[in-house]
Formats: structure tokens, C-alpha cells, sequence
């Protein structure tokens, strides 16, 4: 039996439903059916669509792979950032700081503050006898440390437990590995702004012992941070019972603007209020704009699939002229004809956004395994911290974007059916016919 006269006898069998029948009748989904399962004759029509539904997974599941990725990158970054950092930093205006204790006690008691924590801060050069590098001072207390945030919660080696009277230094895992030192070692601190001397400023050099070792897994800070006891920094530092700044930390990051006039008012002086997303707003804006540009490029990935299915949609109706003829002249109307093949079209669109999803969110759940994987098979770093700041590959899957793209991929689908399933339901019986 040949296939146009297969298509006609199940055209037969479907026509007594046709006439009169509810739009997506049971019919229109099984001659849709039969369309989709195409046979020998119509091997390259097959191959099209297999490409537009491969086309489709692979553009929905790199879309959700790269917002994943993108959030996590975010989430990764502001979590360290807002882990070390304070979310609001006092500094003082006309005066230097002297009077910290008093200001920290009472910003402590302001509803909302988790922790003012006064700190001192300075550029050195660290060096030991293996390698020297820039890093950044923090003179803090050891319960200020411990309290406010990943650096008490991330010490690998060592303790910090004696830190305010031990006189040594905790320091991030990479310098550590940089300047080859361990617990106990010896790391020497030279700065610029030593002793004044009738010959001019000389540079202080001091050697203190490495008490501990943390690691927060961001680079910039496993490799530059440097911190010291308060008051050690204080003589350090030539800070005669001032500090640099006060650092804030609060319950709800991202209620700082609700918290400034509070903390001004607790303050109780002239004080110039930083929070969180002033100092890292060109950070966070790029990372933004890189992610809205990420989205618009993949689009046309699904785009691109998309007229994969007009293409192949188009030859199938050109394939089956004579089966739609059929189907007119035994009562179909040419709206049963156009929800036929949107449904053929429609299907390979929300099958290929089905399975791209599955294996979008697969990848995003095993990212950091296929990353070493990649890694270990071609010898190369694939993420490298000192680029990317982070040690590790973040995905956060956003079920609000995720949901974004499904809708987005369907929609896209479901438009690249109505052009073909319109020259289909326009095609005249009469011509279709005239050379059967």
C-alpha cells in the first residue's frame, strides 16, 4: 500500500468526526499523529524535525543553564562580599574616630543592627622568605571576627581563639599558599608609613606569627586579606586610639536604605554612611548587564530552532497536499486542517522544551562534577579563581526564570506553526487533486 493511499484510508476513517466536530477533536490529534511518525518517503522532512526538536531542548536547556550559572554567580558574590564586608560602613567626617566605643555601643542597640564592629584598615606589602605580595590589613577584635561573618565560620587551620592577645596574624589559604607559609610561620609586614625620623618617614617592619588559616572560597579574599588585632593594627598603623571605621552589619542586606537614618541618629556626630551597594555597584550592574545580554543572545538559539519547524512544517504540507485535498473534500474544514498541523508543530516544540528542561536542570545540578570532568579530560583550568573570583562553579536555579524560558520557548513554538498551518488550510482540493 503506498503511503498517499495509507493517509487516504485513515483520512477515511477520520471523516465522519470531521464534520461538525469541536476544534482539537480526537481526528485532528490522530491524523496529527500519523504526520509526526513520518516513513521512508519522508526521510529528510524527518530529519528536519528532529533537528528542530534537538534545536529546541539544546537552546531551552542552555538558556536555563546560564541564568543558573548567572545567579549563582550573584548570589556566590554577594554572599562573600556581604560575609566580609559590613553592609554599612561609618566613617567619620571633621574628626577622627576616637570615641568608638561609645558609637559601636550604641549602634549595637539599634533594632535591626546584628553587629558594629570598629576596625582599622591599611595597605602593606606581606612577605616571607618563599615569595612578597600587596595584601590589605584589617585590625579587628577576635569577638568581632567570629561574629561577623564567613571569616569565624571559615578557618581551616589554626584557631583565632586568644587572637586579641596572641599577636599573630590569620591570614587567607591562597597567600598562604602563595607565600608558602603555615600555622606558626613568620609573616613579615613592611609599611610605607613607619616612624617619623629626622632622615624622613622609614617603613615599618614587623614579623608576626601565622595564628590561622581561613578560606571563604572568593580568591580576592583567600589572597589578600591580612588581619590583625585591634590595637595591634592601631600601633601599627600610627593610629593613636582611632580606628579607620565602623562596619555595620545588619539583619536585612537589603533594607540598608531603611537603616541609615537610624544608625546616623545613633551615631551621635557627623558621619558619612556608605552601604554595601554603593561601594559595589559597578560590580553588581555589570554582572547584570552581562546576564540580560546572556539572555537575549540565546534566544535566538530557540529562535533559530524555531524556524527549523517552519521549514519543516512547509515541506510536509507540500508533502501531504494531496492527503489534505482528501481530507477538504470529505468534509474538513480548513480550520480542522490548520489545527492539524499546529499541532504536529507545537508538538515538537513542547517536546524539545520538555527534555530541555530535564536537561537543563540535570546539568545544573552536577555543573561543578562536569566542570572537573571537562577539566581532568583536556588539562585545562575551565574556571579559574583568580579570573572568576570563586572557587567553584555556582548554579542557582530561579524557578520564576525557569518557568520565564518554558513559557518563552512554547510561545516561540507555537507562532512558528501558524504561517505553515495557514498555507495549509488555504491549499485548493481541486489543484491538489488534479495530478493524482
Amino acid at each position: 500500500m503506498s503511503d498517499t493511499t495509507a493517509d487516504a484510508k485513515t483520512e477515511q476513517e477520520a471523516s465522519p468526526a470531521a464534520r461538525g466536530t469541536a476544534p482539537f477533536a480526537p481526528f485532528e490529534w490522530l491524523i496529527a499523529g500519523r504526520y509526526l511518525r513520518a516513513r521512508r518517503r519522508e526521510g529528510f522532512i524527518s530529519v528536519s524535525a528532529g533537528f528542530s526538536f534537538l534545536g529546541v531542548m539544546l537552546g531551552v536547556a542552555v538558556l536555563i543553564i546560564v541564568m543558573a550559572v548567572m545567579n549563582g554567580f550573584r548570589q556566590e558574590l554577594l554572599t562573600k562580599i556581604l560575609g566580609v564586608n559590613g553592609h554599612i560602613v561609618v566613617q567619620p567626617i571633621g574628626s577622627e574616630l576616637t570615641d568608638y566605643d561609645a558609637i559601636t555601643a550604641r549602634i549595637n542597640k539599634v533594632p535591626g543592627v546584628r553587629l558594629a564592629a570598629p576596625l582599622v584598615e591599611g595597605q602593606a606589602l606581606a612577605s616571607s622568605p618563599v615569595n612578597a605580595g600587596g595584601v590589605l590589613v584589617r585590625g579587628m577584635r577576635e569577638s568581632d571576627i567570629k561574629t561577623s561573618g564567613l571569616i569565624g565560620k571559615n578557618v581551616k587551620d589554626g584557631t583565632l581563639e586568644g587572637f586579641d592577645s596572641n599577636q599573630g596574624v590569620v591570614i587567607g589559604r591562597r597567600l598562604a599558599e602563595q607565600l608558602g607559609l603555615r600555622v606558626g610561620d613568620i609573616l613579615t609586614l613592611v609599611s610605607p608609613r613607619g616612624a617619623i625620623t629626622p632622615m624622613g618617614t622609614t617603613p615599618r617592619i614587623k614579623g608576626y606569627p601565622v595564628r590561622g588559616i581561613f578560606e571563604v572560597g572568593m580568591s580576592e579574599y583567600d589572597a589578600v586579606f591580612v588581619f590583625l588585632p585591634l590595637e595591634e593594627a592601631q600601633a601599627y598603623f600610627n593610629r593613636d586610639g582611632n580606628v579607620s571605621a565602623i562596619e555595620v552589619f545588619i539583619d536585612d542586606p537589603d533594607n540598608a536604605d531603611a537603616m541609615r537614618q537610624p544608625i546616623a541618629d545613633a551615631a551621635e556626630r557627623q558621619v558619612m554612611l556608605v552601604d554595601w551597594r554603593q561601594r559595589n555597584t559597578t560590580f553588581f550592574s555589570a554582572l547584570e548587564v552581562e546576564r540580560n545580554v546572556m539572555f537575549l543572545i540565546l534566544i535566538l538559539i530557540v529562535l533559530i530552532a524555531d524556524l527549523n519547524i517552519i521549514s519543516s512544517l512547509i515541506m510536509l504540507v507540500k508533502e501531504k497536499g494531496q492527503a489534505i485535498a482528501i481530507l477538504r473534500t470529505m468534509g474538513a474544514t480548513s480550520g480542522a486542517v490548520m489545527r492539524i498541523f499546529v499541532i504536529v508543530g507545537a508538538s515538537i516544540g513542547f517536546i524539545g522544551t520538555l527534555f530541555g528542561v530535564l536537561l537543563g536542570l540535570l546539568v545544573c545540578h552536577y555543573i561543578e562534577e562536569i566542570r572537573q570532568f571537562i577539566s581532568w579530560l583536556t588539562s585545562t583550568e575551565l574556571f579559574s579563581p583568580e579570573l572568576y573570583f570563586l572557587s567553584r562553579l555556582p548554579a542557582i536555579v530561579n524557578w520564576g526564570e525557569t518557568a520565564a524560558v518554558v513559557t518563552m520557548a512554547l510561545l516561540l513554538s507555537l507562532l512558528a506553526t501558524i504561517y505553515p498551518a495557514w498555507r495549509a488550510s488555504r491549499l485548493d482540493p481541486v489543484e491538489a487533486l488534479r495530478y493524482e
